[in-house]
C-alpha cells in the first residue's frame, strides 16, 4: 500500500515541486498549479490527468480509479485509492501529472538527467 510519505518523497524529488496544506489536504504543485493532492484521511490521491481520457481510465478499473469530485470536474483531474496501487504505479501517475505542469524542456531534462538541468 502506498502512503502519503511515499507520495511526498517522490513528488518532492521532481524539479520545481513545492508542498502545501490546503483545507487539510496535502497538495503538490508547480507554482500555483496543483498536480497531485492527498485527501485529509490519506486514502485518496487526486492527480492531473487529461480530461478527455479520464472517463476511460475510471471505467478501466472503477475499484481503483474515481472520477473527480463535482467541484473538480472542470479541471484535468482524477482520483485513485492509494491502497489499490503500488509504489511504481504511484510514481508513474505522479510523474505524468507533474509533466503536464512543467515546461517541456524541464520534463525533457528530467527524463534525460533525472534533474531540472544537465550536470555541469
Amino acid at each position: 500500500m502506498v502512503t502519503i510519505d511515499d507520495v511526498r518523497r517522490h513528488a518532492l524529488s521532481l524539479p520545481r515541486t513545492t508542498e502545501g496544506l490546503v483545507r487539510d489536504s496535502v497538495k503538490f504543485r508547480i507554482r500555483s498549479i496543483v498536480y497531485a493532492a492527498i485527501s485529509p484521511d490519506e486514502t485518496i490521491m487526486g492527480f492531473g490527468y487529461p480530461r478527455d481520457e479520464r472517463d476511460d481510465l475510471v471505467a478501466s478499473d472503477p475499484s481503483k480509479f474515481l472520477p473527480p469530485l463535482k467541484s473538480d470536474e472542470r479541471f484535468q483531474w482524477v482520483r485513485v485509492r492509494l491502497a489499490a496501487i503500488d509504489e511504481d504505479e504511484m510514481r508513474e501517475l505522479v510523474t505524468d501529472a507533474w509533466r503536464m505542469c512543467v515546461p517541456k524542456k524541464v520534463a525533457a531534462a528530467y527524463d534525460e538527467f533525472g534533474t531540472e538541468a544537465p550536470p555541469v
